[in-house]
């Protein structure tokens, strides 16, 4: 008789549904799996449901096992439920032709290619964005063939600045008297403006909207969600829930791995208690499998006990692919002795951990690093915990970067102006892409250092490390346009591009999970990069179960269900990989970070 295990479920954040859900939390907690589960129990109940993907990394399509885009879209063999994507780069073509078709056959050709280059920015790809999405929630016809509308948001960071826009961008247009912005003429988009304010005011009523804050149980989840939670509190958005995905519960009691999982568990829980307390909190069980397609979506919710075969026979050790250790990676980077090192892959894969590794690996070896954070959410200075010789750490924080670049430019162009045009100049700073533009500089600033020796850049989510490798030309475009001369374009932005595409002296290690999602993820992303010009220097496979000693039948079967994975990421990568097991003690300070790199 085959031994399985069983699980139990329920949702009851779901009782007396509103009209809007958001789901958001720290990258990696499960959020899209939450938000499409939900949206089948809403659909199975005979409601019509849209679900709508705003991450620039949505990977709604996998889960769903179905092809999104900007229209909704029925999900098969789903009476009801809906769902589309909400991509930046189709949203900010459409936006710019509602802005300026209306314009042609009117204004004369050369006006038109002003305006479009005016509309190419970085900024107006977020607006755009911005743009569709609150469309669904303030226009009163935009989604009135469902009952409700779940989103399933981006990492944390984006999250929070996609729910702080409408008063940014409300606020910008009562205070801009010009008639211009980074996005051109303010006609086209103060129309908008009514719509705007409806849909910040639907995100603050009670009654209309919830926010789902999904964590992990792990300090660094929780911590997280605990900060969004404070932080949309002050948005005025209050009506929240926190579901706490992937608990685990320990069977085997002879399993040291099981129970450090539980144990690290019960601590982090225990140490975020005051937040916990705050909040309504609903729990998962941690699943033994990939949360793909429908069958596997509905049972996370279910209600009812779920099986699953355990993991015996043949030993895991032998059936999985043999990888290396991160650190024979290293040491021939390490002779190099200078250069960037990038950490990228899908949110909360790890890619700050292995970043600090690196980071305090090289300079054990006796080289001078910087370690720093282009990422919003950034957690480099915990996952670091102490002072090492040789390395400094750094953030790219967005709001020193904005405020010391609209010094510089008010400085350099704002003397001698009159007042007319000094107040055209100071409004046209204020605009929300000003930000963009600040950390654009500085990430392009630190990158250059590597000139002197090594610097170690854990980036933000995929998605936003996208587009700001994507910006180069935005960036001098708009610096152009503001400074109105193109002599303020620093050395470091020109030769940004050129310095990631050599693979001399940047090397970008792709992070991903032993899991279906992240690895496919990643591999989109190499394909991103690939057409950048940049070619990704290795893979690097963190939190795996598989080469551990393992007794507890969840996690044995975990262990079995990463092999399928692993032998993708080897034809990926074409066998440059190194693998990270999971720890017994989290991996935060040098020893710990040291260790990851070995395979102790």
């Amino acid at each position: 008789m085959v031994p399985t295990h069983t699980i139990q479920a329920s949702s009851p954040w779901l009782d007396h549904a509103p009209r809007f859900y958001f789901f958001t939390g720290k990258g990696g907690v499960g959020k899209t799996s939450l938000a499409c589960a939900s949206a089948l129990v809403l659909a199975d109940s005979g409601k019509r449901v849209l679900l709508v993907g705003t991450d620039p990394a949505s990977n709604l399509d996998e889960v769903l096992d179905v092809k999104l885009g900007r229209q909704p879209a029925p999900v098969p063999a789903v009476a009801g439920l809906f769902a589309m994507n909400i991509a930046p780069a189709e949203a900010a073509a459409a936006y710019r032709e509602k802005i300026i078709g209306p314009m042609r056959g009117l204004l004369p050709e050369a006006a038109l290619r002003s305006m479009e280059e005016q509309l190419s920015g970085a900024c107006t790809m977020e607006i755009a964005a911005f743009d569709e999405f609150s469309r669904l929630l303030g226009e009163p016809g935009a989604a009135a063939d469902f009952d409700h509308v779940i989103f399933d948001t981006a990492p944390t960071g984006h999250t929070l600045r996609l729910l702080a826009l409408p008063k940014a961008w409300t606020g910008f247009f009562a205070d801009n008297t010009s008639g211009t912005s980074c996005l051109g003429p303010l006609a086209g988009l103060d129309k908008q403006r009514t719509i705007y304010e409806t849909a910040l005011a639907s995100l603050a009523d009670a009654a209309r909207t919830v926010v789902v804050l999904v964590s992990r149980a792990q300090t660094a989840s929780l911590t997280e969600a605990a900060r969004t939670s404070a932080e949309l509190g002050h948005l005025g958005i209050a009506n929240q829930t926190l579901i706490l995905n992937g608990i685990f519960t320990a069977t085997a009691p002879d399993d040291p791995v099981a129970a450090a999982l539980a144990g690290r568990q019960e601590s982090a829980l225990a140490g975020a208690s005051a937040f916990l307390a705050g909040l309504p909190v609903h729990r998962i069980a941690l699943r033994p499998h990939n949360l793909l397609g429908v069958p596997a979506l509905r049972n996370l919710l279910a209600g009812n006990d779920v099986a699953f075969t355990i993991a015996g026979g043949a030993d895991l050790h032998e059936s999985a692919p043999q990888f290396t250790d991160l650190e024979e990676l290293l040491k021939p980077i390490a002779a190099a002795g200078r250069g960037v090192i990038m950490t990228m892959g899908k949110g909360g894969v790890g890619k700050t951990t292995v970043a600090a590794a690196v980071a305090v690996w090289l300079a054990r070896q006796g080289h001078k690093v910087a370690l720093s954070t282009t990422d919003p959410a950034a957690h480099v200075t915990a996952a670091l915990g102490e002072e090492v010789a040789g390395l400094t750490l750094g953030r790219i924080d967005p709001a020193v970067e904005t405020a010391a670049y609209v010094r510089q430019v008010l400085a350099e162009k704002g003397v001698g102006l009159d007042a007319e045009s000094l107040a055209l100049l100071e409004e046209d700073l204020r605009s929300p892409c000003t930000e963009e533009i600040a950390v654009f500089r500085a990430f392009a600033r630190t990158v250059a250092g590597a000139k002197h020796g090594f610097v170690v850049l854990d980036t933000a989510p995929t998605g936003h490390t996208l587009l700001l490798l994507d910006a180069s030309q935005s960036y001098q475009r708009e610096l152009n346009r503001q400074s109105r001369s193109s002599d303020s374009v620093p050395e470091e932005v020109s030769e940004l591009l050129p310095r990631l595409r050599n693979p001399d002296y940047t090397r970008v290690f792709l992070v991903t999970l032993p899991e279906a999602t992240p690895v496919h993820e990643a591999a989109a992303l190499q394909d991103d990069l690939r057409r950048a010009g940049i070619e990704p220097a290795a893979w690097v496979v963190n939190q795996s179960f598989v080469r551990l000693d393992l007794r507890d039948p969840l996690l044995r079967e975990r262990a079995r269900r990463e092999i399928i994975c692993l032998r993708e990421v080897q034809t990926l990568s074409r066998e440059k990989a190194a693998l990270i097991d999971w720890q017994l003690h989290e991996p935060v300070g040098p020893a710990a970070l040291e260790e990851i790199l070995s395979g102790k």
